[in-house]
């Protein structure tokens, strides 16, 4: 395993971040695992040495931070691990309470301690803003952050998919008020949507922020769970409607055709080389994968080792178009 600093911390994270959200409660989402099929994954990835796990406590309404707290305790000392997770969509079923989400001071105080009982932790190594609040002053939500790292109960914080111009008054705000800024910018980024090379992340680069990118093979797509003529494949290409969302335009699968030429050029998988030319962009600290499958993790080991010369990468890159803004809400 390979291990790099996220973003200008001296924290050290490995080059891939096991994403929870796959783990949780199949009543929520068909395509989740229960805590027993979770259990080998987090294993592996530990035996392989991942040391760093994200999740959030909206995912399975806070039962993907019960499997997650429960799987590492049994298998890792507390200290050997980098904990991740975030804040803002609301949790629960409580669709009547009016302050059951953001990034308020009393939403962001509430939560922390709730995710921090059902990691079975006292601390996060990373708590992050899952979205942009545009209710609540960003002054409020930085202030906030600064005191739960005071506390002792986060060591750092990171946001997620927002504007860059978001970012930066998040960042300029912290400056200003003398609090602490994000170290970490955990947004959306693969072979099929590209956006994020226009403004954010030449940003982070300049910030010195860890670029951590969620659905590094588009939720599937990247690896065949879908097909042109509109075929869905596995269970969560079937059930996941942010999928339908976020891909399917024409292009996506022109990307796609040339990702498996060049794979099958290597002699691997196309889910590899998606993964390893992600790894090698400017800025990505760690991607954040998925696994349900056990050959799904194997294939995000295995992309470590791949390197893609000048040509592959200029092949995959030069059918892609631009794309409408995309993940944010």
């Amino acid at each position: 395993m390979e291990y790099t600093r996220l973003g200008q911390t001296g924290l050290k994270v490995s080059r891939l971040c096991l994403g929870m959200m796959t783990y949780g409660d199949p009543k929520l989402r068909p395509w989740n695992l229960e805590q027993d099929a979770a259990d080998p994954f987090v294993r592996r990835a530990l035996e392989a040495g991942i040391n760093f796990f994200d999740t959030a406590n909206a995912y399975s309404a806070g039962r993907s931070e019960e499997i997650t707290g429960a799987l590492l305790k049994k298998y890792a000392r507390r200290e050997e691990v980098v904990l991740a997770t975030k804040v803002y969509f609301p949790v629960g079923h409580t669709p009547h309470d009016p302050n059951n989400g953001g990034l308020s001071r009393q939403q962001i105080f509430a939560q922390v301690d709730a995710s921090l009982r059902r990691l079975q932790t006292d601390y996060l190594d990373l708590y992050q803003i899952h979205r942009w609040d545009y209710h609540t002053p960003i002054e409020e939500t930085m202030t906030a952050l600064n005191d739960l790292v005071r506390s002792g109960r986060v060591r750092y914080i990171g946001a997620s998919s927002m504007h860059a111009w978001q970012f930066a008054k998040a960042q300029h705000t912290a400056d200003r008020l003398g609090l602490t800024r994000f170290v970490s910018m955990q947004n959306h980024y693969n072979l099929i949507y590209r956006e994020e090379e226009r403004e954010m992340i030449p940003q982070c680069l300049e910030m010195g922020v860890g670029v951590l990118p969620w659905s590094p093979l588009a939720r599937g797509l990247l690896a065949g769970n879908r097909t042109r003529d509109g075929q869905k494949l596995t269970e969560r290409a079937r059930t996941d409607s942010f999928s339908d969302a976020l891909y399917g335009s024409p292009n996506d699968f022109d990307v796609i055709e040339r990702l498996k030429e060049v794979a099958s050029g290597r002699g691997v998988s196309p889910s590899r080389v998606a993964l390893a030319w992600l790894l090698s962009k400017p800025g990505v600290t760690a991607p954040i994968i998925g696994a349900s499958r056990h050959e799904h993790l194997e294939d995000a080991l295995n992309a470590l080792s791949l390197k893609l010369d000048a040509e592959d990468v200029k092949r995959l890159e030069e059918v892609y178009q631009p794309h409408p803004v995309s993940g944010h809400n």
